[in-house]
This record gives C-alpha cells, structure tokens and sequence, in this order.
C-alpha cells in the first residue's frame, strides 16, 4: 500500500477520533449527556457525620447530649421523606435510650420449594450504626474529642444509604436502617431491636450491614461474623461479604476515589471464638460493635471499619500508622484522638486539584469518600439479590424466557475459589 495513502488514513482516523472526543464534551457541556460516577452522592452523609460530632460531641449512652443527637438524626430522617419509628429501651443501668428506624419495604424474591414451585416470600436485610460515643481512654487535655470515626462516621453513611435506597426501585429486600441508641453498653441498642422482632422477621433476615468507625484507620475493611468460623459454614455466613468485594472492584471505585474494600488476612492462628478451637484470623474482626447481636444469632454479618490488621500479632493492631496520629500508639477510636478537628487536619486534603482533563480529584475528604462509598457497595449488593429467590421482575423475566438450567443460586462447596480481593498487606 502506498506509503503517503497510509498517513493520509492515519491523520484521518485522529480527526475524527478529536472531533468525536469533542462532540461528547460539548454534549457534556450541554447537558445532553452525563457519564454516571458511581457513589457521586456529594458531601451529605460527611456533613451530617461532621455535625453531628461536633454539635453534640458528648453523646455517651443515656445522656442528654445521646439524647438530642438522636432527635437530630429523627429530623434528618424526616427530612428525606420518612418516618422513623422511635424505639425505647431501657439499659442495663435502668437508663433509656432511643433506636431510630426506618423500613423500606422491598417486592419480596419467588424461591423454588422442593416440589419445583415458586413462593414470593420477604426477606429482611439490617443496615445500623450506633451514635452514641464511648468514654475516651487517655488524658483528654488539649484534644477537642468527638467521636467523628467511632460513630459519627457510621451515621454519616447509614444516612447516605437511606437517602439513595429509593433510587432502588427493583430491591427484593425489605430493609431496615437503624440508628442504635447506647451502642458502647454492650451493643444496648442492637439487642433491643433485635429482640423486638418477631420469630418470623429473624428467621427472614439474610445479613446485617454495621458500619463503625471508618474514618480514621489506614485502610477500610469488610469483615464476617464468628459465626463463619464454625466448619462447614464458613460459605454460607461469608457469601454477603464476599458479594462486597465483587460489587467494589466491578465499579471502579478505585479508579475514582482511590477507595478499595480490604479484608484481614493476617493468618493469625489463635483460639478467635473461645471454643477450644484454633481458628486463621482470616476476614473476621477482633473490633466489636453492633453486629455481635446479630452474629450471636447465627445471621450473616458485614462489618465495615477502618483499622490497620498488617502486623504479625494482634496486640500489635492499631487504627493507624500515620506517624501524625501516635500520641496513643495509633489507636483513635476510644482516645481523645476520635476528633475532627485533629484527624481533618491531619488527614483531609482541602485543595482538591483537578487532572489534565479538568476533572476534579475526589480523593481529598477521605470521610466523604468512604462513606458515599460503603453506601454505595451495601445497596448495591442488596440489589443483586437473596441468594436463593428472585425478585418479582426477574422472575417475570424468567418465566418469558424459561431455561433448562437451575434458576437457583447453586450451592458451593467450601473448597470452591472465592473471588479474589485486597489483602491487609496490599
């Protein structure tokens, strides 16, 4: 082929790849067309996070400041468009607090009996986060505390899944998004909603999402239940976790914010659950919080939180390396150190540049970016579905286009290779 024919295709071929980069910028300029970002919820569930802290920073378990924290996020609640129901409960002092919840009712999943026939049956799915604060480990002065990661941050994110859950307009799920009241009194709050439900709504939940403390440790991680420690469960108690990962890595949120989902992979062997069993410290957390309530049941758990599990010992584990953060030996949660005024500092960039193509960098307010982005990875994982139905939708698809093969979920084997993901020491 001539060689001056050749270059003549080649210069052709970039104008018109220029002028169609040009065309889809102008669209976008126009407002014609828009590239969807996924978790681009913007600065609500941070801002709540943040003022919640800081406007009532002494929210300890029955206390007044407890108290009218509640009633602000009721208000923040309301202010989406629902209802909170206000759940009472009595502590182990005799002292009362308040859970805040908000059902979200789902169309339910058609699940195949052994005789081969379909039943719309509700399954449940539990969203929480605990608001109050623990009492600070170490000399406060000179620290303005206020629990921005141990649990501001984890109310910033329930909020920020609830205000998108009615973007979901296909989710099966019924699902229920609680603020627990007295979190720090051994998980007061969680086990007073737990045990208001009935023996129907227990058998009928799937897993229950916690978030805690997820703004100032080194890295954010996803972790199951002790009950997946038990042989021959360890599938089934981890499948929603698992689901976590694939939902992370298959919508480019690293791409976009730099946020990644970790899981513990220390390798650990110890005695984890007391039963005289030497367990791998492998996608379990030694950090507690609400979710035990529901572990203790034998429900499958996700526990979101930020930590640094890369040490050879678990005395070691610690929230943070960031040699800023050491004045408790990188522990924050717990410590006058959980502030916004330190860790914003410390950690927030405020001057978000932009790339080569004008494109803001959001990878400076770390708090805004794991928030939006756990809300984003638990709904969207909620939307794939129970592991065994399918919603009314797919089932009506199924029906139109009925298949040989198993409509099912199939069972897997504990031997069968799980999807891979990042490890504490990536």
């Amino acid at each position: 082929m001539n060689k001056s024919f050749v270059e003549i295709i080649k210069r052709l071929t970039a104008v018109l790849i220029t002028a169609s980069v040009c065309l889809s910028l102008a669209a976008c300029k126009d407002g014609e067309t828009k590239k969807t970002i996924p978790a681009d919820y913007g600065s609500y569930g941070a801002d709540i996070a943040r003022e919640l802290a800081q406007t009532y920073p002494n929210r300890k378990a029955y206390s007044s400041d407890e108290a009218a924290a509640g009633s602000y996020i009721c208000e923040k609640m309301k202010d989406l468009g629902y209802e909170p129901v206000i759940q009472s409960f009595t502590g182990s002092s005799g002292l009362t607090s308040n859970n805040y919840i908000v059902k979200i009712e789902g169309t339910g999943f058609y699940v195949q009996d052994d005789a081969g026939n379909f039943n719309l049956e509700k399954r449940i799915a539990v969203i929480g986060a605990h608001y109050d604060v623990p009492n600070p480990a170490g000399e406060a002065e000179g620290y303005s505390y206020d629990g921005i990661s141990d649990n501001a941050s984890g109310i910033g994110c329930l909020m920020t899944a609830l205000s998108q859950a009615k973007t979901y307009t296909d989710m099966g799920y019924d699902v229920y998004f609680v603020a627990f009241g007295a979190g720090t009194d051994n998980y007061a709050g969680a086990y007073a909603f737990y045990e208001s439900l009935t023996d129907e709504e227990r058998a009928s939940i799937d897993v229950m999402y916690c978030i805690d403390s997820i703004y100032a440790g080194d890295k954010v991680y996803a972790s199951a239940g002790y009950n997946s420690l038990i042989s021959g469960k360890k599938y089934a108690m981890r499948r929603k976790l698992y689901q976590t990962y694939d939902v992370c890595y298959a919508n480019t949120l690293y791409t976009n914010y730099k946020f990644d989902i970790y899981y513990n992979e220390s390798g650990i062997k110890t005695d984890l659950d007391g039963d005289g069993v030497v367990d791998i410290y492998n996608e379990v957390s030694a950090n507690r919080s609400d979710y035990v309530v529901f572990d203790e049941a034998g429900i499958p758990v996700v526990f979101f939180d930020s930590y640094d599990y890369n040490f050879k010992s678990m005395d070691e584990m610690k929230d943070t390396k960031n040699l800023n953060l050491q004045d408790f030996g990188g522990n924050i949660k717990g410590t006058p150190a959980d502030s916004t005024e330190l860790l914003d500092s410390v950690i927030r960039k405020d001057d978000i540049d932009e790339d080569e193509d004008g494109i803001p960098d959001k990878s400076g307010d770390v708090l805004q970016i794991r928030i939006n982005a756990i809300a984003f990875v638990i709904l969207e994982t909620l939307n794939k579905g129970s592991d065994d139905g399918m919603t009314p939708k797919a089932y009506k698809e199924y029906l139109a286009n009925p298949t040989e093969s198993t409509v099912i979920t199939p069972a897997v084997s504990e031997e069968t290779t799980l999807p891979s993901a990042q490890v504490a020491e990536g």
